[in-house]
């Protein structure tokens, strides 16, 4: 049911007291206990400490013997391999998420071109699957509240077991997900949350990650709890004022009836309580759900927009019996959004036109597993181009990428993976709308995009109404899209509410806007042009292409010019989305291998700057903007022709080669100007006029050989901030201090303070260098264990020719096995590789008893054992051969025994090797005389970055200054 609150008595008690915001009680809450926060809800981020290894997707023995145990999903309780608690994962990687493991894997040109070459996916499955484990404690005090585990984000197919029970699966790699643990926790002793990710198949046709690459919380609440996504904030404005409407789903996860009561109160963005509003009383049954709405007046409301990007909050409180049962904390912007078939879209009464990008997700460097300040860096690199709008292609985004958004302003297109109603589909859909719709930046929601089976016949229109209408139940103030690829009016673009068109060449807007003149139309793709940044002739043979826009085909297609040119001649186009904003891992057109990323961005896969980007920052910007698209150090071409493009939002520009002028062109309002220039060494520059007097200039001058490196810090800005990201461009300096545009050096880097790099790229389309120089973990195994009897005391290996073994892990029938020994020998091989002599080489067993002896390769190495968590660890010198361990148990046999039986999961628990190649020097070469650094910086202490390279002098830069104080 939903229970209303009248406009008038909203109004009446927002301005009414709200001191109780303040820490002050009210008279009606004298008298009353109100729990703590810590008490109420809780939501811990819970991305660190996680152990990882990667198994395989088809032999068992290689994945931990996953699946294979008796009983496997066939009792509850009897998860094996590494979903069981018993599991020993000391020997795996110890790793802080988002986590994004394809970047790590080699590329193989047999790997799949359109996901970037990784040797992930079909033919790899010794790199397809990924286990995370991590272990919790959750107090005592926690009984009786609700537990459960929310993860952001994890491609793909991924499977939670919790203390040895399946707890479910999610197939997409790109909704979030939640899942409650209530019920298997185990309080005041260790639980163990384990995540078996599987990469065998892809979902989209770019690069995907592989991994847990979102974050991931531990939410604890009240039985009787605001539901998960369970607000929904709206907004009308009249004048200078605003109605909020505050709805909000409590949900009974008690045993027992409660009668409960709902505050909402609005906060201003400095924590201002500005309205306020108790709702009567209402009664909610034991495992069911009650809606409540409420309107609140906000007087002389602050609206969210592109400039001022105001965020409010609501904060609505559930109270049961006197007590506070939940606090639910929802960001929300005052705002008005209308599309208009005839003049596009609208916010807040406003005509604007949407200058728009398409991103995937991955950066250079991390992959898609991408820190929270990196969607901020990215969402500015676009602004700082003139876009004020995102479409997130093709799938939900992060939610931090939103809360950028939000923040910023910038508006978004939320975006559904895959178009359909089954259950599994449709569950999907709700989970983006449900999880979003707060969002004062997401202005559109789109299902689907490029349903080539479907958009253009009878079905494809079917589904897209019916999801669409299911769209509006969950949100009936934003209209809903599906960008199609083609078939105008048939299909899916006769059933939209928005008709979202992928490029103008594949479409008829005109025809369509004529027989659908009620529906918007936007392009949510356009362009598709390739280009290498700092290459300005084709060198197909490196996979780099010239960096001025062009059509991508000789017909049939739109450079970006030609594509904003078309939406600027038609006012009711609401705008245009650029395919894309970001070059991304995949998609190689027109290449294969050797190419490894896409070449469609405005920028480059580090975030810098293409030249095609400073023609949409001309169009896009009131800034004054003159920009040469070409560099002037070409040694060897000297008496060749040069071509040299202009951008500015000027009426004309002159280029001069130094100070000689070669010519005064006018600028179309939504083109450039071009230029052939014999080169010759010297100055180019680029002058721009509006009303006969100079705007704006540019220039770029021949530069001598490279002499020295330099280090730019992009972010943060603030060196005194507490951002927990540092992003660095790396460049080359002529013996004048000038940028070298050609500079290709291989660069190395260190990094000193609480800093650590996590990512380096080039924006090289054809580069092949690592990402990422980690150290290389392997982990093996030992199998095939047997057990023979020893005589009690023994404190000598035996001649193990000699003894009579048998498997210590066969059931017998009660009373059949063998007797049970008062000291027993154990024996292991070991599968897979010993590690070679460069590796650090560590041997994890466990501690049977008191008094076990250790033997490898026949050396006796009890010394050398040292505790380690569940038992105890072996390092193995060079000399060390470990093909074979042998344990002694010279006493307490049946106890020994009774542990083995009881942790080592058939034999394959037992113990492992861990061999670690370490990491090289992290290094990068400069491409186009560029590169990028990305550091994770720690703590407020000092951190600094040095780059080296062969013949150059050094640089040096801080990334945060060291505190003032000692910590």
């Amino acid at each position: 049911m939903i229970v209303r609150w009248s406009p008038l008595l909203a109004l009446l008690v927002a301005l009414g007291s709200t001191s109780a915001l303040a820490g002050a009680a009210t008279p009606a809450a004298c008298g009353t206990r109100e729990a703590q926060p810590s008490q109420v809800r809780e939501r811990t981020n819970i991305d660190s400490g996680w152990r990882f290894a990667l198994g395989h997707a088809h032999d068992p023995a290689r994945d931990f013997g996953y699946g294979t145990a008796p009983f496997f999903f066939a009792k509850a309780g009897y998860g094996d391999g590494p979903a069981s608690p018993k599991f020993d994962d000391r020997a795996w990687r110890l790793l802080d998420l988002p986590h994004d493991w394809g970047v790590e894997v080699p590329f193989d040109p047999k790997a799949e071109a359109n996901h970037g070459s990784r040797a992930i996916g079909p033919g790899f499955p010794e790199h397809n699957i990924g286990w995370y484990r991590k272990s919790l404690v959750i107090p005592e005090s926690d009984r009786g509240r609700r537990i459960g585990v929310e993860f952001d984000g994890v491609f793909r197919d991924s499977v939670v077991w919790f203390n040895g029970h399946y707890i479910g699966r999610q197939p997409s790699g790109y909704g979030s997900f939640r899942h409650d643990l209530t019920d298997y926790v185990n309080y005041g002793g260790p639980n163990f949350l384990v995540v078996r990710v599987d990469t065998s198949t892809f979902e989209g046709w770019f690069y995907e990650g592989a991994g847990i690459y979102r974050h991931v919380w531990l939410n604890k609440t009240d039985p009787l709890h605001v539901a998960p996504s369970g607000t929904f904030v709206t907004s009308t404005v009249n004048g200078t004022d605003a109605s909020v409407t505050a709805r909000a789903t409590i949900a009974n996860e008690d045993e027992r009836d409660h009668v409960f009561t709902v505050e909402q109160v609005i906060l201003s963005p400095a924590g201002k309580p500005l309205a306020r509003i108790s709702l009567p009383p209402q009664t909610v049954a034991k495992g069911e759900k009650v809606e409540t709405s409420a309107d609140l007046a906000v007087p002389n409301a602050a609206l969210w927009s592109l400039e001022t990007p105001v965020l409010h909050q609501l904060v609505t409180t559930v109270r049961d019996e006197e007590r506070i049962r939940d606090r639910y904390v929802t960001s929300f912007g005052v705002r008005t959004i209308r599309w208009d078939p005839q003049s596009g879209f609208w916010l807040n009464g406003r005509n604007i036109r949407l200058q728009g990008t398409n991103n995937h997700q991955d950066h250079a460097g991390i992959g898609v597993a991408l820190p929270d300040e990196m969607q901020v860096y990215r969402l500015e690199r676009l602004k700082a181009m003139g876009a004020n709008a995102y479409r997130a292609s093709h799938h939900p985004p992060t939610p931090e990428m939103l809360d950028a958004a939000d923040r910023l302003g910038m508006l978004v297109i939320d975006e559904n993976r895959m178009m359909g109603t089954a259950p599994e589909l449709r569950d999907q859909l709700d989970r983006m709308v449900l999880r979003d719709r707060n969002h004062p930046s997401v202005i559109l929601w789109s299902v689907g995009n490029e349903e080539w089976a479907i958009e253009g016949n009878a079905l494809g229109a079917r589904l897209n109404r019916l999801m669409q209408a299911r769209v509006t139940e969950l949100d009936p103030t934003r209209p809903v899209s599906a960008a199609t690829s083609g078939g105008d009016q048939v299909g899916i673009s006769s059933t939209t509410q928005v008709a979202g068109f992928n490029y103008r060449a594949q479409h008829d807007a005109d025809a369509y806007h004529k027989a659908f003149p009620n529906v918007p139309i936007v392009m949510t793709e356009e362009g598709a042009t390739t280009t290498t940044r700092g290459i300005y002739f084709d060198d197909r043979e490196n996979v780099h292409l010239s960096a001025f826009d062009r059509p991508p085909r000789p017909t049939g297609s739109s450079s970006i010019e030609q594509g904003w040119r078309a939406v600027v001649e038609r006012p009711w186009m609401a705008g245009m989305f650029v395919w894309t904003g970001f070059d991304y891992r995949g998609e190689t057109t027109p290449f294969g291998w050797p190419a490894i990323s896409s070449q469609f961005g405005m920028l480059d896969t580090t975030g810098l700057f293409k030249d095609s980007a400073y023609y949409l920052k001309s169009v896009w910007s009131a800034e004054p903007l003159a920009h040469i698209a070409g560099h002037w150090t070409w040694p060897g071409r000297e008496g060749r022709a040069i071509p040299i493009w202009v951008y500015a939002n000027a009426e004309e520009v002159e280029l001069t080669l130094d100070g000689r002028s070669l010519g005064r062109h006018v600028l179309d309002p939504a083109g450039h100007a071009e230029w052939q220039v014999s080169y010759a060494p010297g100055v180019l520059a680029a002058t721009a006029f509006r009303a006969g007097k100079p705007i704006a200039t540019d220039r770029v001058e021949t530069t001598g050989a490279q002499k020295s490196l330099a280090l730019s810090v992009e972010r943060p800005s603030d060196l005194d901030g507490d951002g927990d990201i540092a992003v660095v461009a790396v460049s080359a300096r002529d013996a004048n201090g000038r940028s070298v545009p050609i500079a290709d050096n291989d660069v190395a880097f260190t990094v000193t303070g609480a800093a650590e790099i996590i990512g380096v790229g080039n924006g090289d389309p054809g580069s092949h260098e690592p990402d990422r120089f980690g150290d290389r973990y392997a982990i093996a195994g030992f199998s095939d264990w047997e057990l023979a009897d020893v005589p009690a005391g023994s404190m000598v290996l035996p001649a193990t020719a000699a003894l009579a073994w048998r498997d210590p892990f066969r059931w017998y029938p009660p009373g059949s096995g063998p007797k049970t020994p008062d000291a027993f020998v154990l024996r292991g091989r070991l599968q897979g590789s010993a590690g070679g002599s460069q590796e650090r080489r560590t041997l994890f067993l466990p501690s049977l008893a008191e008094g076990q002896r250790i033997f490898v390769g026949g050396r006796e190495l009890t010394a050398l054992a040292k505790p380690s968590g569940r038992g105890l660890s072996v390092v193995l010198d060079e000399a060390a051969r470990a093909e074979e361990v042998i344990l002694l148990l010279p006493s307490s046999g049946a106890a020994a025994l009774a542990r083995l039986q009881d942790i080592g999961l058939n034999g394959r628990n037992v113990a492992s090797l861990q061999s670690v190649t370490p990491a090289e020097t992290w290094h990068r070469r400069l491409f186009s005389g560029h590169a990028q650094v990305i550091v994770r910086l720690g703590g407020d202490r000092h951190a600094r970055l040095t780059a080296t390279a062969a013949g150059l002098e050094s640089a040096s830069v801080a990334l945060r200054r060291p505190s003032k104080e000692p910590r």
